[in-house]
C-alpha cells in the first residue's frame, strides 16, 4: 500500500548522516533496470551491450534475479550500508556474508518465499549467500566492472556537489531537495513510498545517502536492517554516463593554454581521475598528469581524493574561461 516512510532525525543522527558511494548498490539498481529497459530506455545502450554477456553466463536468471524483481521489495540485507572511506564491492560483498541469520530469514519472510532459490536461501542461509554472492560478482565482472570507471566519476561529482551545499547551504536544502519524492520538514524526512508506509527512528546511527546511476527516475530506502538506514536517490549527470560525444575545445583558449590543456579542461563537464581522462583523450596517464598539475597550480583546476582515486574538477577561474569563450 502506498504511504509515507518517515525517518526521525536526531541531533545525533544529522552528525553522523553522510554521503557514500555503493557499487553494490548499482548492481541492485541495473539489475532492476536490466529487467524493466525498454527499447527507449535511458540505459538502453547498456543493456544491448551486456544481455548477451549475461545470457551467455546464465546470469539473466537466479538468485539474484530472484531477490530483486522489477518493482516491489527487495530484502535489505542485500545492500548494507557501504564502508566509510570509499570501499569497493569487495568489502560490502562481506558485510552481505556477515549477516545474522535470524536477519535474513526475518526480511525474507517479509518479503516471501517467492521461488525455490528462494526457499533454498531460507532453509541453509550460509549456502544461499555464497550462492548470492558469487552470482553478484560475476554480474559484476560483466555488466558494471567495464563501465565503472564512467558511473563512479559521475557519482562522486554527485557526492563533492552535495558536500559544497552541504557547505554553503545547509543540511535542510540538502535534504530536501535530493528528489521531488522526499521532503524535510521539524527533523522529519518523509519519502513519498509506493509500496509501504512506516515511521522509523534512526537510532542514533544517522543515515547514509547513496546517489545511483541505475535508480534514475526513482528514490529507495532501508527501513528493516539494524544498522544505519539508508536513501538511495537519482545522482545529478546520470543522464552523461552513456555519452559518446567529444566536448569541444574553444580556440580561443586553447591558444592561450594550449590545445592539450584545454582539451583536458573541456572534458571535466564532470570531475574526473587522471586515468579516466587517459582513456577518454588517448593521451598518456604520465602527460595528463602533468597537464593536471600545471592547470592545478594555475588555480584552473582543483584535485580532490576519492577513495583511492583522485578527482579534477574544474575551478571557477576555468568555468569564467570557458563562459567567455563558447
Amino acid at each position: 500500500m502506498a504511504g509515507d516512510v518517515r525517518f526521525a532525525f536526531s541531533a545525533t543522527d544529522m552528525a553522523r548522516t553522510r554521503f557514500a558511494v555503493s557499487p553494490l548498490w548499482e548492481v541492485v539498481a541495473s539489475v532492476r533496470t536490466f529487467q524493466t529497459a525498454g527499447p527507449h530506455a535511458v540505459h538502453r545502450r547498456w543493456r544491448e551491450q551486456v544481455a548477451p554477456r549475461l545470457a551467455a553466463a546464465g546470469l539473466d536468471g537466479g538468485l539474484l534475479t530472484d531477490l530483486v524483481p522489477p518493482a516491489g521489495y527487495t530484502p535489505d540485507f542485500i545492500t548494507p550500508p557501504p564502508v566509510p572511506g570509499g570501499a569497493g564491492l569487495d568489502a560490502e560483498l562481506r558485510e552481505v556474508a556477515a549477516t545474522p541469520v535470524e536477519e535474513i530469514r526475518g526480511e525474507l519472510l517479509e518479503y516471501g518465499l517467492r521461488s525455490e532459490r528462494v526457499r533454498q536461501l531460507y532453509d541453509d542461509p550460509a549456502a544461499g549467500l555464497a550462492r548470492l554472492t558469487a552470482e553478484i560478482t560475476a554480474y559484476w565482472d560483466l555488466a558494471l566492472a567495464p563501465y565503472w570507471a564512467r558511473v563512479q566519476s559521475v557519482l562522486a561529482a554527485d557526492v563533492f556537489h552535495q558536500a559544497r551545499r552541504l557547505a554553503t547551504d545547509g543540511a535542510e536544502a540538502v535534504l530536501g531537495s535530493l528528489h521531488p519524492t522526499v521532503r524535510w520538514s521539524a527533523g522529519t524526512l518523509t519519502v513519498t513510498h509506493k509500496q509501504c508506509a512506516a515511521d522509523t527512528r534512526l537510532a542514533g546511527k544517522g543515515m547514509v545517502l547513496v546517489p545511483s546511476v541505475f535508480a534514475w527516475s526513482s528514490v529507495a530506502t532501508t527501513v528493516a536492517t539494524p544498522g544505519a538506514k539508508q536513501l538511495f536517490y537519482p545522482s545529478r549527470g546520470w543522464g552523461s554516463v552513456w555519452e559518446e560525444s567529444r566536448a569541444p575545445v574553444p580556440d580561443a583558449v586553447a591558444a592561450v593554454l594550449g590545445r592539450t590543456r584545454a582539451l583536458l579542461l573541456a572534458e571535466l563537464t564532470v570531475p574526473a581521475s587522471t586515468s579516466e581522462l587517459a582513456g577518454r583523450t588517448g593521451l598518456s596517464a604520465g602527460g595528463v598528469n602533468q597537464h593536471l598539475t600545471a592547470l592545478r597550480d594555475a588555480g584552473i583546476v582543483s584535485a580532490h581524493r576519492a577513495g583511492r582515486s583522485v578527482l579534477y574538477m574544474r575551478t571557477a577561474v576555468a568555468e569564467s574561461l570557458l563562459a567567455a569563450h563558447p
